[in-house]
């Protein structure tokens, strides 16, 4: 499975990204790629995986259809969160001056070329 040369590809092609990673329902790194330490990209996979769980299942009790990616800045970083199939996600970390909607776009390219991978 080429997981690693996508996201290589993915990181490549938007300035300022710091890594990415795929993980499981669990939270478990499948494969990754990052900038800085790889030890903080499977952190981050970890506790994301959580978060989208715990958004998907707010969605679902409005009604608001399904989750398709999460945005979360901070001071210091973006963090895009998109699922990948039912049970794995990719997770986007960038540099502050990443430009989100590119970004985006070109994580929703990665993650149909990943799904391929899947099937």
């Amino acid at each position: 499975m080429p997981f690693k040369s996508l996201l290589n590809r993915l990181l490549e092609d938007i300035p300022g990204a710091r890594g990415a990673i795929i993980i499981d329902w669990e939270g478990e790194s499948v494969d990754q790629v990052a900038r800085v330490d790889e030890y903080d990209i499977k952190v981050l996979g970890a506790h994301s995986g959580i978060i989208l769980s715990l958004l998907r299942d707010a969605l679902s009790r409005v009604d608001s259809g399904a989750l398709e990616d999460v945005v979360i800045r901070t001071d210091q970083n973006k963090t895009l969160i998109a699922p990948l199939t039912k049970d794995y996600l990719l997770i986007l970390q960038l540099g502050l001056e990443s430009i989100t909607a590119r970004a985006t776009y070109k994580m929703r390219c990665c993650i149909e070329e990943l799904r391929g991978e899947f099937e």
